[in-house]
């Protein structure tokens, strides 16, 4: 039976995963290099395995090794989550919370659910990082964030979610579109061709293509917008319409534009906004009261005019 593996161990492994170079991984490790490499063998030869394979030029993590890597990851997060419970357990609610949040939620949520935050928790900081879905929740395994604020659907085993509410999708375009005459607007395969898209690892791309049943969908000329408020312009100078969250549209991003939004007739296209975290974490009474203010809030919002030209939060 191999032998167990100490945490020092896996941490040493991680870091060379993560740096692919020797030096730079004692140096994060704050460790010499022989130290480093002294850990690495222990490792390997307790499991039995080879983990890594390196010459003068290049540092390489062997199949085995990629898989044993994420049971690494795995296990230095719990360990850290444990003693995070504990350190927490004599004052919940204080210290600091490491949350994630993708671009398309973060200006229209969050500053309608911090302040409620801060004054009910004053003890209680958060502290923000917004980056594209798969780039926060790898950092969430990899324990660099607790939380991370995401729209479904979307890959996440593994971790404890929360669906807290829906958010439909409204179709954006200039006032003289042809897409927003009539009573109810459709998808008809006609519109999805027009459709201009956010680039490769955006959410909400994935979800547009898949409102519109088209996962062939290419913007004209190959031309992808890098943000919402990219979006909005090729929208505005004729180049085709768009798809927006009703989160985005309610949160004032049509503000000083001259398009108009219209939400879509049933079934209306949608996606679920979720907090997520391990489902080892130390902070889930955070995570509950976090997930109860988002509710709150977004469950007991009144509704705006629909079809306006400009929306209010």
């Amino acid at each position: 039976m191999a032998a167990l593996p100490s945490l020092r161990q896996l941490r040493y492994f991680v870091a060379i995963a993560q740096e692919l170079n020797f030096t730079r991984a004692a140096e994060a490790c704050f460790v010499g290099q022989s130290t480093l490499s002294t850990g690495l063998k222990e490792l390997e030869d307790g499991l039995g395995v080879r983990l890594v394979e390196r010459d003068r030029q290049n540092v390489a993590i062997t199949p085995i090794g990629l898989e044993i890597l994420e049971r690494a990851k795995t296990i230095l997060a719990s360990s850290q989550d444990l003693v995070e419970y504990a350190d927490a357990a004599g004052k919940p609610m204080a210290g600091t919370i490491r949350l994630g949040v993708i671009p398309t939620i973060a200006p229209f949520l969050l500053p309608n659910v911090m302040p409620d935050i801060r004054t009910r928790f004053p003890d209680l900081k958060i502290a923000l990082r917004e980056d594209l879905t798969a780039n926060l929740l790898s950092r969430l395994v990899d324990h660099q964030l607790d939380f991370a604020l995401i729209a479904l659907p979307y890959e996440t085993d593994g971790l404890m979610v929360k669906e807290l509410f829906i958010d439909e999708f409204w179709v954006v375009a200039r006032e003289e579109d042809p897409v927003l005459k009539g009573k109810e607007i459709h998808l008809p395969a006609k519109m999805a061709e027009r459709l201009l898209l956010l680039e490769e690892g955006h959410c909400l791309r994935d979800h547009t293509l898949q409102a519109c049943k088209r996962p062939d969908i290419r913007n004209a000329d190959s031309m992808e917008a890098t943000s919402l408020l990219t979006l909005l312009q090729m929208v505005e100078s004729g180049m085709g319409i768009a798809l927006l969250p009703e989160m985005a549209v309610k949160g004032g991003l049509l503000n000083g534009s001259t398009l108009i939004a219209r939400p879509l007739a049933p079934p209306t296209p949608k996606r679920v906004i979720a907090l997520v975290a391990r489902a080892s974490t130390a902070h889930i009474k955070e995570f509950q009261a976090l997930s109860e203010s988002i509710e709150a809030r977004f469950q007991s919002a009144p509704g705006t005019s629909r079809g306006a030209r400009k929306s209010s939060p």
